[in-house]
C-alpha cells in the first residue's frame, strides 16, 4: 500500500530563529537552507522579510539558491508586509506567500480591537492581495487552537475562495490537548467547502510538551502538511521537532504516512543548528540527544548486547548516528564491562571478569562514568593485587 506523504514545512530560520540570543546572519542561513533542501524538506520558511532589511536580505538570498524546496516568506494581513515579500521572492523557483492573522476572541478583542466580520475582511484581502502575486498562498489563523471550530470554518471557507491553497491551523500557545486539535482539524474536514482543495497544516507550539504530539494528531485526522524546526526550537518553549514527526511516522508504518525526508541526515543536521544558534540540545533530547542512544543501566545494557532490539526501537544508523553507547557507571553490569574490555583488548574469562568487576565498582563509585583509559588502569590495578593474570 502506498503511504501518503505529509510535507514537512521547515521553520527554523524564521520561528526557530526567534529564540532569544539565536540570530543568524545571512551566510549561516544559506548553509542551514542548502541542507534542509537536500535533506529533503519540502517548503523551507526563510524568514519574515518585512520585519528587517537582514531578513529581506536573506529571505532574497536563499531564494536564489535552493533547488527543490518551496521558498516561502512571512507576512502579516498587511499590504506592504506582503508587497515586500514578494519582492524578497522574486528569485525563488517556486515561491510561497505565508499571511493570516488572528482569530481567536482572545486575539480580536485584546490584540487587534476589532470584530470577527473585520477579520474575515481582512484574512479575505491578504489572500487575496498575496494571490496577485504569486500562485501559492497559505493563510494562517494566528491563535487557531484556542478558536471557535465554527468560526475558524467560516475564516477557512473565505479565504479558500479567496484563493489560498494551504491553510494554517496553529496552536499558537501550546494550550490544545492531542485530541482536542485532532478533532478541529477533522471538523475543519468534515464542514468547511473547497477543503479537499487545499492542504491543511498543522503548526503546533510546545508550552505543554504537547507539540510533537499535538501534530501527529492532525495527520490523523487529515492534516497534511506540518510545520517543524530542527531539534524543536522556536518561541517561548519551541516548535513540533521536525525530527520527532519523521521518525514517528517511520516507525509506525500502519499510520499509512510517510515523508521525503532523508532521516540519515537528522544528526548531522541538528548538530548544524544547534553549533549555528549556540543553542545546546538537551542530551535526553528525543532522536538527536547525546543519549538517545546511550544506555548506563546494567538490565538495559545486558539486553542491547543480547539483542539491539530489546531496549531500542530504531537503529541509530537511520539517524545519523554510528553505533549505540554502552556508558559504564556504577550501575553497569558485568556484562557491560565485558562488553567495553573486549573492545579495548581484553577477552576476559568468568573468574577473570569477577576480579575485575570488583575493582571497576571501587573506580565507578568514584567517577561519573568509565572510560576506555579507565579500563587499562583497572586491569592494571587488578594485575598488581594479582587477582588477574593476562599475557
Amino acid at each position: 500500500m502506498n503511504r501518503e506523504k505529509v510535507q514537512i514545512f521547515d521553520t527554523t530560520l524564521r520561528d526557530g530563529e526567534q529564540v532569544p540570543g539565536c540570530k543568524l546572519d545571512t551566510n549561516q542561513k544559506l548553509v542551514i537552507a542548502n541542507r534542509l533542501d537536500e535533506m529533503g524538506v519540502d517548503i523551507i520558511e526563510a524568514g519574515f522579510p518585512v520585519s528587517s532589511p537582514g531578513d529581506f536580505l536573506s529571505v532574497s538570498e536563499i531564494s536564489k539558491v535552493v533547488k527543490n524546496a518551496i521558498v516561502c516568506g512571512l507576512t502579516r494581513a498587511v499590504k506592504n508586509d506582503i508587497d515586500v515579500a514578494a519582492q524578497a521572492l522574486k528569485y525563488a523557483k517556486r515561491p510561497r506567500i505565508h499571511t493570516g492573522i488572528g482569530t481567536s476572541e482572545s486575539h480580536i478583542v485584546h490584540k487587534l480591537n476589532t470584530t470577527r466580520e473585520d477579520i474575515i475582511a481582512r484574512a479575505k484581502f491578504a489572500v487575496s492581495h498575496a494571490k496577485s502575486y504569486v500562485e501559492d498562498v497559505e493563510f494562517y489563523a494566528e491563535d487557531a487552537g484556542r478558536t471557535d471550530n465554527e468560526f475558524l470554518a467560516r475564516v477557512c471557507e473565505e479565504v479558500i475562495k479567496s484563493g489560498a491553497t494551504v491553510l494554517n491551523i496553529p496552536d499558537t500557545t501550546g494550550y490544545c490537548l492531542p485530541e482536542e486539535y485532532g478533532a478541529k482539524i477533522k471538523y475543519l474536514k468534515e464542514n468547511v467547502k473547497g477543503i479537499d482543495n487545499v492542504i491543511l497544516s498543522c503548526h503546533c507550539h510546545n508550552d505543554l510538551g504537547m507539540a510533537t504530539a499535538n501534530s501527529i494528531a492532525g495527520a490523523v485526522n487529515g492534516a497534511r502538511q506540518i510545520e517543524c524546526t530542527i531539534n524543536g526550537i522556536g518561541e517561548r518553549a519551541g516548535n513540533t521537532a521536525l525530527e520527532e514527526v519523521v521518525m514517528i511516522f517511520k516507525q509506525h508504518p500502519y499510520l499509512n504516512l510517510d515523508t521525503n525526508i532523508n532521516t540519515r541526515q537528522l544528526n548531522e543536521m541538528s548538530r548544524l543548528v544547534s553549533e549555528s544558534m549556540g543553542m545546546i540540545v538537551q542530551p535526553n533530547k528525543a532522536i538527536v540527544g547525546a543519549n538517545a542512544f546511550a544506555h548506563s543501566s546494567g538490565i538495559h545494557q545486558d539486553g542491547v548486547i543480547k539483542n539491539r532490539a530489546t531496549y531500542e526501537i530504531m537503529d541509530p544508523l537511520e539517524v545519523g548516528v554510528n553505533e549505540s553507547s554502552i556508558v559504564l557507571t556504577a550501575r553497569s553490569g558485568r556484562a557491560a564491562l565485558a562488553y567495553r574490555a573486549k573492545k579495548v583488548g581484553y577477552e576476559l574469562t568468568k573468574v577473570q571478569l569477577d576480579a575485575v568487576y570488583l575493582e571497576f565498582l571501587r573506580f565507578a563509585d568514584i567517577k561519573k562514568e568509565i572510560l576506555d583509559n579507565d579500563i587499562h588502569q583497572i586491569i592494571e590495578a587488578c594485575k598488581m593485587n594479582k587477582e588477574l593474570l593476562l599475557n
